[in-house]
């Protein structure tokens, strides 16, 4: 099965060049044969993939059970977190009345609990990560099979995925769009329920688009990166 997708204009540019430079060297051929070089599905379409992703049933419904698995470490990295600023509270309030060891006693517990709530962040934010790819993955894979099939179905010869913020389109009607429409494809495949309160369908260009902003899949809330110690 050959996919025609691809993620830049330009490609397609290249490959009607291509197209031309053939037919002129085949202009002595008979017209039947011309004729059928060019025949095929014209169309363009775009896509946002990374929302698709995000937004079918199966997507929400995982990324949701991966919140609801990481609130545990959430309120443990907030309850670390607030121990600090108390600790740092409480040694800017006393200082002026602490000896020299006292303070220097209080000031290494906070630098060492402050570096345990760095550690146990960044370790929480890439397990997240790490696993929140694995679903996009997962789900990307089976989409892209929807995708196939939609774009064979209905004629388009290319399709372009305008999810990132690097993508050439610059501009794009509505009609072009089929996020939505893949994403309800696939969530008849896969068979996955709609979750109890459903989102509204992503577009990659509402209307007409221009500088789209980047989509991914959502990231774990955090507390904010401790500030430093004061000395």
């Amino acid at each position: 099965m050959t996919r025609k997708i691809v993620s830049t204009l330009s490609v397609a540019a290249l490959l009607a060049v291509g197209a031309f430079a053939q037919a002129a060297d085949t202009n002595a051929a008979p017209a039947a044969s011309t004729n059928s070089l060019v025949a095929g599905p014209t169309k363009v379409a775009i896509i946002n993939i990374q929302a698709a992703i995000a937004t079918t049933n199966e997507g929400q419904r995982d990324l949701e059970a991966l919140q609801k698995k990481f609130e545990p470490k959430q309120i443990e990295l907030k309850s670390l977190s607030d121990e600090v600023d108390n600790l740092k509270k409480q040694l800017a309030a006393q200082t002026e009345k602490l000896n020299e060891d006292e303070r220097n006693r209080r000031v290494q517990t906070i630098e060492s609990k402050q570096k345990t709530l760095q550690r146990n962040l960044e370790d929480a934010q890439n397990d997240y990560q790490s696993q929140s790819n694995d679903i996009a993955q997962r789900i990307g894979g089976k989409l892209m099979q929807s995708l196939d099939n939609y774009a064979k179905q209905n004629g388009y010869a290319v399709v372009i995925d305008v999810s990132s913020q690097q993508s050439p389109v610059l501009w794009a009607a509505q009609s072009v769009d089929i996020t939505k429409p893949v994403i309800d494809a696939y969530n008849t495949v896969s068979g996955v329920a709609a979750p109890a309160t459903r989102p509204a369908a992503p577009s990659a260009s509402p209307g007409a688009v221009t500088h789209r902003p980047a989509t991914s899949t959502p990231a774990a809330p955090k507390p904010s990166a401790p500030s430093s110690t004061p000395k």
